[in-house]
């Protein structure tokens, strides 16, 4: 193994088992070369692996730290964002903006296929007391309109109304704040942010639910496992 990867091993381990903590500053590189025993050039390339994968971070005239890690949002899990989260060992929190029921705008009724009143559900949502996603929601069942939303994930709670889900299909793409929004989220409006539309069908392939959310991609990362059977992933450009 090249020594710059037992280097990039060694220093990937001690980060994720909290040795080096988020925040914490590695030793100069002079003085970190000459303990595992390389040249500059080899530490360097440890180094430049580790800044690519997001766990170091190189700062001209300060040195190298070790950077926060964001938490992941699971492109292919169907479970609910608090789910994820949570079993992330993260502080998650859901605060209810509104809950009625009303009749789907034009983009939520085309994708619905469905031209009657459902539940409209606004949600933010808080990570550690930091906003960091708008979530509007359009339900096909009626009964969800007077469900506690704020403790439980939608798909739970659709599962206790006898809604199975089987599917969902999601689209994201980059955009930016608007002030609306910019100012739920408690950041400047034109922040970056990842921009998600997503329907989930029940098993006859029925649309139930359409999202869409804004989430800020500073305090979250998305992430999807790849192999070559059990998953598909597809890169389109987006609309002119």
């Amino acid at each position: 193994m090249p020594k710059y990867q037992v280097i990039a091993d060694d220093l990937t381990t001690k980060i994720r088992d909290g040795e080096l903590p988020p925040g914490a500053a590695l030793p100069p590189q002079r003085e970190l070369s000459a303990s595992y025993g390389v040249t500059l050039a080899t530490l360097r390339q440890a180094l430049q692996r580790l800044e690519n994968d997001g766990l170091l971070s190189q700062q001209a005239g300060r040195g190298t730290f070790v950077t926060e890690q964001r938490p992941t949002y699971l492109l292919h899990s169907m479970r609910g964002f608090e789910e994820d989260l949570r079993e992330q060992g993260q502080t998650v929190a859901t605060y209810v903006l509104n809950q009625d029921t009303a009749h789907p705008p034009a983009w939520a009724e085309t994708l619905l296929d469905y031209g009657f009143p459902v539940v409209r559900l606004e949600r933010l949502r808080l990570l550690a007391g930091r906003p960091v996603v708008h979530q509007l929601s359009y339900v096909r069942n009626l009964e969800l309109a007077g469900a506690d939303l704020s403790e439980k994930s939608l798909y739970a709670v659709l599962a206790a109304y006898g809604v199975t889900v089987s599917r969902a299909s999601e689209v994201i793409r980059p955009g930016v704040l608007d002030d609306e929004t910019a100012e739920l989220l408690h950041q400047p409006p034109g922040t970056p942010v990842f921009l998600s539309e997503r329907v989930t069908y029940d098993p006859d392939g029925v649309a139930v639910v359409v999202d869409r959310a804004t989430i800020l991609g500073t305090a979250l990362e998305i992430r999807t496992d790849r192999a070559l059977t059990g998953f598909s992933m597809q890169w389109t450009r987006p609309p002119t």
